[in-house]
């Protein structure tokens, strides 16, 4: 984060509204270095979540080359970098270089779902943004998983390994 970088109330995305969010991107897209990966649903399914996660941010230090510097991160895993890297429980809290990634990741990720609402209609990802919230569930259950569902989330698995229960009439 440079010098200087001002951004009143910025904290934890999850806690901001999202206007006060967008105001936050836009200030920290403008007064900062920052990269985003976006990791794709087959990764995801492969590593698990935690690890696709873990990996994006070594990426992400990677591109901005931030090996000889410190890297902070949120949460209590650390991504595979071979420089100084500590993470930090509610970092998104305590740590305003944490705080701005996680503005930036929400942002861009609630982004995302509201374009892949416009291919995939009766989600709700414009609303939900693809949380595993009742009106998402349902829509699960009514029309299935599209490809842009993770495979190993619990309701989207469960629906996969269920028994066939159509019968030949």
């Amino acid at each position: 984060m440079r010098k200087g970088f001002k951004c009143p109330g910025l904290g934890d995305s999850k806690q901001l509204t999202p206007g006060r969010r967008e105001e936050c991107y836009r200030r920290i897209v403008d007064g900062c270095e920052y990269a985003v990966e976006i990791v794709d649903v087959e990764t995801i399914d492969r590593l698990n979540i935690l690890r696709a996660t873990l990996e994006a941010m070594a990426t992400v230090a990677r591109r901005l080359r931030l090996a000889d510097e410190e890297v902070w991160v949120d949460g209590n895993c650390l991504p595979p970098l071979d420089g100084p890297v500590q993470a930090i429980v509610k970092g998104d809290d305590l740590v305003r270089s944490i705080s701005a990634a996680s503005v930036v990741a929400k942002v861009t990720r609630d982004r995302l779902m509201v374009e892949l609402d416009l291919v995939h209609h009766g989600y709700g990802f414009f609303h939900n943004f693809g949380y595993a919230t009742p009106d998402h569930l349902e829509a699960l259950r009514r029309l299935g998983p599209t490809e842009i569902h993770r495979r190993s989330f619990s309701p989207v698995a469960d629906m996969l390994n269920q028994p066939c229960l159509a019968f030949d009439a």
